[in-house]
């Protein structure tokens, strides 16, 4: 997966991020196949359980019976079609997320051989806000990096200076009372 190019300033962040708000006695379920960075969660001393690699876009089993008190998703949410779907079902009242923003001067990634690899979405920050407030969450903190390449060039410069990726801590909205 990460052959050449693993994320080490991505995950030190998503790590830093996560610890702030997640303390290690919350059950979390990640959104995605086990992944490098969910078991760097587990290594980190998180109970972390993974959905089964289910297109999320049609399939909820996993996260409608899912006890966790925590979901995260780690850039997730741009490989379907319809996030709002999976948003609106997660039960547990925590959520921790991230997102690869999209960026003015880059078209949106698209593996030439993995079809899950591609992104339907890249978002800008409001966008993402907006998506998690309409299915229900309630941004309480947020952070951004840039994620700069060791290349020459204007596109390398433009990385280096532009946030690239995006996190937010979120939590499930009360219903309000009638």
């Amino acid at each position: 997966m990460y052959e050449n190019n693993f994320p080490n300033k991505r995950f030190k962040h998503t790590a830093a991020f996560l610890q702030k708000h997640i303390s290690k006695d919350q059950p979390i379920l990640d959104l995605g196949v086990e992944n490098p960075f969910s078991k760097i969660m587990k290594e980190q001393g998180y109970s972390v359980m993974n959905t089964q690699g289910e297109d999320l876009d049609l399939e909820f089993t996993s996260v409608k019976n899912s006890t966790a008190e925590v979901v995260t998703a780690f850039e997730i949410f741009e490989h379907l079609v319809a996030p709002f779907n999976v948003l609106r079902e997660i039960k547990a009242n925590k959520l921790v997320a991230s997102i690869p923003l999209r960026l003015w001067f880059s078209s949106a990634y698209r593996s030439k051989t993995d079809s899950w690899d591609r992104h339907y979405h890249e978002f800008e920050d409001w966008q993402f806000d907006w998506l998690l407030e309409k299915a229900g969450w309630e941004i309480k903190d947020r952070a951004k990096w840039t994620n700069p390449v060791n290349k020459l060039g204007i596109r390398p410069l433009l990385r280096s200076i532009t946030p690239r990726y995006y996190i937010v801590y979120a939590e499930r909205k009360t219903p309000k009372a009638s």
